[in-house]
């Protein structure tokens, strides 16, 4: 099995050397938190690869727009001041035609307020790509710390790119975009003087008009007009990647198994869900018993947790392979098919050793019933067994304080656990 894992992780490795997503999974999809673990780092791989595709393809279009602006300026048609093309070229605030680079899209009706170029919406690097354990981390981080410094870092990245699609902007006009609210036009005055952080289109609000400790000023000064291409990631892909490399190469049996587990579990279901009738009895058994492992799994597993899954998981691969026998063995009087109901009791017994086991209630509800209910139909039978265990529901998956005689007493769990999460097993 160690050896197995083991070609897996090298599989996984010749991919992003290769630079060949992972198959079967999509390229772009952002880690789906509702997954394992090991699901979600998977899917980090394929993105780093997609970002990795993006940046050189960025990059070749940035070259090609930098050499043919080369070649403009030993055309002497520019050279003497004729016009050019303005969603290439922009004039800044001394009325030079400058390049517009790392430029997205038009961003509306928005035009600079001092050169009244349109407004340009630059390509700005991507954020972290996060798994729900990074997710977890980060918010510790943070609460610890108080730190802020991604956050900086992200804005600053976004005004040198602002400022390179853009020339001739000011701070105001990265607000107006960026920060929409922090922007107010119904101040506008014709001929009225007007104070710092004002136009005579509109004024800041107050929290950006701060002098002291204004970050956002302090770091429009410190920016410089760089396309997002041109710019110190912010995201290391092949740090990422390499640092989920080393966690599977050391990741715990235990911990792996459990992952695993969930994945099948989750496709057993979907299979079953598939071939049972939407509103049968059977079929509402069934999601009772889903919901019950899905309550479950939420916490680390342990070994009684383990064989109740085990046991729950018979049930439902009973109730889907032979749905029949399983209502006719619900059905019989103590007295017949004994062996049957015991092997069937196995199955249907999975409420742990302070629930009270399916099979004797079920076993209770057959010794009281009445004499009239003997005459009914098995339809009928079959939707009174089903109704009852459906208002029973909440005492057959929920905690019990009393623990009643008839249970028999369960066994000392194992000094290691279920999951000896020391060593690898050999085979």
């Amino acid at each position: 099995m160690a050896f197995f894992w083991q070609s897996v992780v090298v599989e996984l490795k010749k991919l992003w050397s290769d630079g060949q997503p992972v198959p079967r999974m999509s390229l772009n999809a952002a880690p789906d938190l509702n997954c394992c673990l090991l699901y979600q780092e998977i899917q980090v791989i394929n993105c780093c690869i997609a970002r990795k595709q993006r940046r050189k393809a960025a990059k070749e279009t940035l070259d090609s727009l930098l050499k043919q602006e080369s070649i403009d300026n030993s055309n002497p048609r520019y050279s003497n001041g004729d016009s050019r093309d303005s969603g290439i070229y922009a004039s800044n605030s001394s009325g030079d035609q400058v390049l517009r680079l790392g430029v997205d899209h038009a961003s509306g009706n928005l035009t600079l307020l001092e050169t009244g170029e349109p407004v340009y919406s630059p390509i700005l690097q991507e954020g972290p790509i996060m798994t729900a354990e990074l997710i977890k981390e980060t918010e510790e981080l943070v609460l610890r710390t108080g730190s802020v410094g991604a956050g900086c870092s992200q804005l600053l990245s976004d005004m040198q790119a602002f400022k390179a699609a853009n020339p001739g902007c000011v701070l105001e006009d990265f607000i107006r975009w960026h920060s929409p609210p922090d922007w107010s036009e119904d101040c506008a005055a014709s001929n009225a003087t007007v104070g710092e952080g004002s136009s005579r289109r509109g004024r800041l609000s107050d929290r950006m008009q701060t002098k002291e400790g204004n970050l956002w000023k302090e770091l429009w000064e410190a920016a410089k007009p760089i396309p997002a291409v041109e710019q110190t990631p912010l995201y290391d892909e092949d740090l990422a990647v390499e640092s989920i490399f080393d966690a599977l190469e050391v990741i715990e049996p235990g911990k792996l198994f459990q992952q695993l587990l969930s994945v099948i579990l989750s496709v057993c279901f979907v299979a079953a869900e598939s071939v049972l009738p939407a509103d049968s009895n059977l079929s509402k058994l069934f999601y009772d018993c889903k919901d019950y492992i899905i309550g479950i799994y939420q916490d680390d597993m342990s070994k009684e947790k383990l064989d109740e899954i085990c046991k729950v998981y018979e049930t439902m691969e009973a109730i889907v392979t032979h749905p029949e026998d399983a209502l006719q063995i619900m059905e019989q009087p103590d007295e017949k098919s004994a062996e049957n109901k015991n092997r069937f009791k196995l199955k249907l017994n999975f409420t742990g050793k302070d629930r009270q086991s399916l099979w004797k209630r079920v076993a209770k509800d057959e010794k009281k019933t009445s004499p009239n209910d003997e005459k009914k139909s098995p339809e009928e039978k079959n939707t009174n067994f089903f109704s009852n265990l459906r208002e029973r529901k909440a005492a057959l998956f929920s905690k019990k304080n009393a623990k009643t005689s008839e249970l028999p007493s369960a066994p000392p769990p194992s000094a290691l656990g279920p999951f000896d999460e020391s060593e690898w097993t050999i085979l």
